[in-house]
C-alpha cells in the first residue's frame, strides 16, 4: 500500500502549490466567523417515507481539557456525569422521560466498566433506566449516537440521550501478567504454605508495569506513527500540516472569543474552580511550530505535538427524540440526524483513511453530492491525516485503485470545512468526539445559513464514520 500511494503522488497535487492554495483559502473562511446569519437555502428535505424523522433537540459537552489539568483527580463517571446535569439544565426535559442511555469510551476504567449507568445514576437519572457502553476507538459517541437513532427509528424508544466521555489523566497501569497471575493463584491458596510458595516464586521483572500506549493491537504502531507514513505516501509536508495546525487553532480561538462555541457548558470541579472554556486553544507562530521536532518518526517524520491533537478530557452528551416526540414536548429541534454509514479498511497503511471512504457513500445514501453540503465537520486527528484525507478525495488515481469508483468524490471546499475549530485546537477526548462534531454542525448550519452537514471521522483499527445532518425548518 504504501509503495502504491508513494508512487501515486505523481498523480496528485504538487505539495508546495496545493499548501499555498490550502493555507489562501483557509484564510478566507475566517471572515464567515464575523458574517450575520443568513436566510437558509432551499433544497429539499431528505425525509423519507414510512421512516421516523429522528430529531437533535440539544447538545452540550463540559469543555475539553488537557490531560493532567483540572480534571486529573476525577474518574470518566465524574465527566460524563457532568455532561449529563449540563444537559438536564439546558433543556429541562424530565428525567423519567428518557427511556436510554448509550455512551462511548475508549479507554475504559475497570473500576466503572459500563460508565454510562455509572454517569446516570450519578445524574439522577431512575436506576430503572438502561443504560450501556459502547467503544469503537475515535468514533465511540458517534457508535452511541447512531445506536439511539436505531432504537428510536425500530420504535422501541422516543428519547436517547448519546454521549462520551474520555479521561486521559488517569489512565489503567497493569501489573506484569506474570504478577497478575501469580496474585489471581494466591488469592485462591488456602493454607499458609501454598501462599508462602507463591511468594517466594515472584521475581524482580515481575513488578515492571504494563505502561498504556495509544496503539494498534494488530500492528503494534501508534496512530502517530500511520500519520506519518499517510503524510509522507500523499507527499504532505511538515508545512502544509503546521499551517493547517495553525488554522485550526486560529479559527477556533475567533469562535470561542465570538461566543460561537454553544455546546460549552460550565463545571464546577469539585474542590476546584469552575471551568469555562477548552483550554487547548493556543494559536502560535509558524516560525515556534517549526522549532518542535518530530513525535514519533525520528528524525526524519514531520508529525510534530504541535500538528498532532493532544490527550485530553472531556464528556459530551445530545438529546435524541423522535420529531413527534420532541414537538409533543414542545421543543424545537435543532437538526435531523439522517443517513449515515460506518467503514472499514486496512488498519495499518490506511488507519486514518475513513472520512475518504465514508464520506461518498453516505452522500449517495442520500442522494447528494458535494457541491450540496454547506458545512463539513471531519475530526482532526493529525493535520497530515486531515490533509492526506483531503488529497485522496480529490485523486481519481486513489478512487480508480482503491475505491473501486469510476471516479473522485472531490475533496470539500476550506470555505466550508471545520471554520470553527477542530480537534487539533478544541482537543480530541476520544470517546467524546463524535457528538461535538454533529452539535457544531447543527449550529453551523443554523449561522451560515446552510441546511445540509456532514460528519466525518476516523478511528483506530482502520475505521471510520459519516453522517448527514439536516438544519430543522427555521
Amino acid at each position: 500500500m504504501t509503495s502504491m500511494l508513494t508512487h501515486a503522488i505523481r498523480n496528485l497535487p504538487a505539495s508546495s502549490a496545493w499548501a499555498a492554495r490550502v493555507f489562501a483559502r483557509s484564510l478566507s473562511c475566517s471572515s464567515q466567523l464575523q458574517a450575520a446569519a443568513v436566510q437558509p437555502k432551499s433544497k429539499k428535505t431528505l425525509a423519507k417515507s414510512g421512516v421516523k424523522n429522528i430529531v437533535v433537540v440539544e447538545g452540550v459537552r463540559i469543555p475539553f481539557l488537557q490531560s493532567g489539568t483540572s480534571y486529573a483527580d476525577l474518574m470518566p463517571h465524574d465527566l460524563a456525569r457532568a455532561a449529563l446535569q449540563g444537559l438536564l439544565n439546558r433543556t429541562s426535559v424530565p428525567r423519567d422521560v428518557v427511556d436510554y442511555i448509550v455512551y462511548g469510551t475508549v479507554i475504559q476504567e475497570v473500576k466503572t466498566s459500563n460508565v454510562a449507568r455509572e454517569a446516570a445514576l450519578g445524574a439522577g437519572f431512575s436506576d430503572k433506566t438502561p443504560a450501556h457502553t459502547v467503544t469503537m476507538a475515535c468514533i465511540s459517541s458517534n457508535q452511541a449516537m447512531t445506536t439511539g437513532v436505531g432504537l428510536i427509528a425500530a420504535g422501541q424508544c422516543d428519547v436517547v440521550v448519546a454521549g462520551g466521555v474520555e479521561l486521559m489523566s488517569d489512565v489503567p497501569i497493569r501489573h506484569s501478567r506474570k504478577m497478575r497471575k501469580t496474585m489471581l493463584t494466591l488469592n485462591r491458596a488456602k493454607t499458609l504454605g501454598q501462599k508462602l510458595s507463591l511468594i517466594s516464586k515472584i521475581r524482580p521483572d515481575y513488578f515492571a508495569p504494563e505502561l498504556p500506549a495509544v496503539a494498534e493491537f494488530s500492528t503494534s504502531e501508534t496512530m502517530g506513527h500511520s500519520a506519518d507514513r499517510l503524510a509522507a505516501a500523499f507527499a504532505i509536508s511538515r508545512l502544509e500540516q503546521d499551517e493547517y495546525a495553525l488554522r485550526s487553532h486560529t479559527l477556533a480561538k475567533k469562535a470561542q472569543e465570538g461566543g460561537l462555541l454553544l455546546d460549552v457548558v460550565p463545571f464546577k470541579v469539585p474542590g476546584k474552580e469552575t471551568v469555562t472554556k477548552d483550554n487547548g486553544i493556543r494559536p502560535s507562530s509558524m516560525e515556534q511550530m517549526g522549532k518542535l521536532k518530530p513525535a514519533f518518526v525520528k528524525p526524519f517524520g514531520t508529525v510534530t505535538a504541535a500538528n498532532s491533537s493532544f490527550l485530553t478530557d472531556g464528556a459530551s452528551a445530545i438529546l435524541i427524540m423522535s420529531e413527534e416526540k420532541a414537538l409533543a414536548m414542545g421543543y424545537k429541534p435543532k437538526a435531523y440526524l439522517r443517513d449515515f454509514v460506518y467503514v472499514s479498511q486496512d488498519p495499518k497503511d490506511q488507519l486514518l483513511l475513513g472520512p475518504t471512504y465514508a464520506t461518498p457513500k453516505v452522500l449517495e445514501k442520500a442522494g447528494l453530492t458535494m457541491a450540496d453540503i454547506d458545512v463539513f465537520e471531519f475530526h482532526e486527528a493529525f493535520a497530515g491525516q486531515i490533509l492526506a484525507n483531503l488529497k485522496a478525495m480529490d485523486s481519481d488515481w486513489f478512487a480508480q485503485n482503491y475505491m473501486g469508483r469510476k471516479s473522485k468524490v472531490g475533496a470539500p471546499p476550506l470555505e466550508k470545512f471545520n471554520t470553527w475549530g477542530g480537534s487539533l485546537s478544541l482537543g480530541h477526548p476520544f470517546g467524546a468526539t463524535g457528538c461535538r462534531l454533529v452539535i457544531t454542525a447543527a449550529h453551523r448550519l443554523k449561522k451560515e445559513g446552510g441546511q445540509y452537514g456532514l460528519v466525518a471521522a476516523c478511528a483506530a483499527g482502520g475505521q471510520g464514520h459519516a453522517m448527514i445532518v439536516e438544519l430543522y425548518p427555521q
